[in-house]
């Protein structure tokens, strides 16, 4: 082999790794950059993917089965909804239980970022279960209103 194919093989393989290894951080993220989620998108991915999944951030830390469920996994926002004031709290707070998420893993402008991107994205793959109505001062049971049964 020539010294000038040895050089063009090596720049070849170094370009290749170069270029595998630049799209590791966000391969996964399916915002747009120009979205104005994106930056909350980002901060989720370094920040919370490791205990969190979100698939729309190639995210996926939470458990797969409550049977192989660790202490450190923690809910799994493609089925769980949340809003922006519930989420400013998990973070402030080291979650709901206070156990095991660290607080402030971002504060200020971070923190809100992420709650937006999290309050658009988040529950997107909830099962949706039809809801019933019941009026106040009934029941539900069909012939049975009031409070214990009275009628």
């Amino acid at each position: 082999m020539t010294v000038r194919a040895k050089i063009a093989a090596a720049a070849t393989l170094a370009f290749g790794a170069v270029t595998g290894f630049s799209a590791c951080g966000t391969q996964g993220i399916q915002v747009p950059k120009s979205s104005p989620y994106y930056n909350g998108a980002v901060l989720f991915l370094d920040h919370c993917s490791g205990c969190h999944s979100l698939s729309v951030v190639g995210a996926s830390g939470s458990a797969t089965s409550i049977a192989s469920r660790v202490k450190t996994q923690a809910p799994n926002f493609n089925q769980r909804k949340e809003e922006y004031n519930q989420i400013i709290y998990a973070i402030e707070n080291g979650g709901f239980s206070g156990a095991i998420m660290p607080e402030n893993l971002v504060v200020g402008h971070q923190a809100e970022e992420v709650a937006a991107f999290l309050a658009k994205y988040s529950g997107l793959k909830a099962q949706h279960v039809p809801s019933v109505n019941i009026p106040p001062g009934s029941s539900g049971v069909t012939g049975v209103t009031g409070a214990a049964g009275a009628s």
